[in-house]
């Protein structure tokens, strides 16, 4: 179940602004405020069945964003590749000052991503 949740904040970050403002404004209360489907439904007068069925098409949206354009995949395999630039830079015999450079350089293409 985390595993599901994180996967799903990550497809929010990348793909959340292509939600409705009531997609989005469910999606935070649930996922990033903790709010139950009871304190939603109150809070927007309609059923925990309505709130709950908003979250499913939301996450099933984000599913359907990714699979169409594999943002958050093509994230995963950067960073991998930048892992495993690190650990090469980190078994060479270049010198401290400049392996510091290097992981400098490489964190600021992670950063700008």
């Amino acid at each position: 179940m985390l595993e599901k949740t994180t996967r799903v904040n990550l497809l929010y970050d990348f793909y959340g602004s292509l939600l409705s403002d009531k997609q989005r404004d469910f999606f935070e209360l649930y996922y990033h405020d903790d709010w139950s489907l009871g304190e939603i439904s109150e809070k927007y007068e309609i059923s925990r069945q309505g709130v709950y069925d908003n979250l499913r098409r939301s996450v099933r949206s984000l599913e359907e964003y990714e699979e169409k354009l594999g943002l958050y995949q093509e994230d995963l395999r950067k960073t991998a590749i930048l892992e495993t630039i690190e650990d090469c830079i980190n078994q060479t015999g270049l010198d401290p000052s400049d392996k510091d450079k290097l992981i400098v350089l490489m964190k600021s293409l992670q950063m700008n991503d």
